[in-house]
């Protein structure tokens, strides 16, 4: 018997293949950043500056890969360690003015591809497809008890 978490299943899988970074005219192009910085970076936008151990818990990721993560980051420019703001002993990750510019020009490539793949769709529908995304990354979040904050 066929589920209809089945369809769901196959149309994730198509999501995760698409790159939405492209031109106008529809020709690709390089992002701007990795999608592990855009994430990490988008993170700590929404919830400020975080220690290795909060981003860790926060991705579910073990020390190294998050290591590789930050360093990279931190190599290109687009995050910076600092102390913590409120006196902790351990240093913080926020993003450098560079990684914020980069950051929006980014989102807004990724907006305008998508204001080009949903140019027929009625505001109702894309207000709705939006709405059904939060619930379904919210189900997500609440099985692996890793929220992630919105703005």
């Amino acid at each position: 018997m066929v589920r209809p978490t089945d369809a769901v299943e196959y149309e994730q899988m198509l999501l995760g293949r698409h790159d939405l970074a492209y031109h106008r005219g529809g020709r690709h192009r390089h992002a701007l950043m990795e999608r592990s910085a855009y994430i990490l970076l988008s993170r700590i936008r929404v919830q400020g500056p975080m220690t290795n151990g909060e981003l860790s818990d926060a991705f579910g990721l073990d020390a190294s890969t998050l290591n590789r993560q930050t360093a990279a980051a931190t190599r290109a420019g687009l995050a910076e360690r600092i102390p913590d703001p409120e006196g902790g002993i351990a240093r913080k990750f926020r993003i450098t003015d560079k990684g914020a510019r980069l950051l929006d020009e980014e989102r807004e490539r990724v907006v305008c591809s998508l204001d080009r793949i949903m140019d027929d769709w009625p505001d109702e529908d894309i207000t709705a497809f939006a709405a059904y995304l939060k619930r379904f990354n919210s189900g997500i979040e609440r099985l692996s008890q890793r929220p992630w904050p919105r703005p």
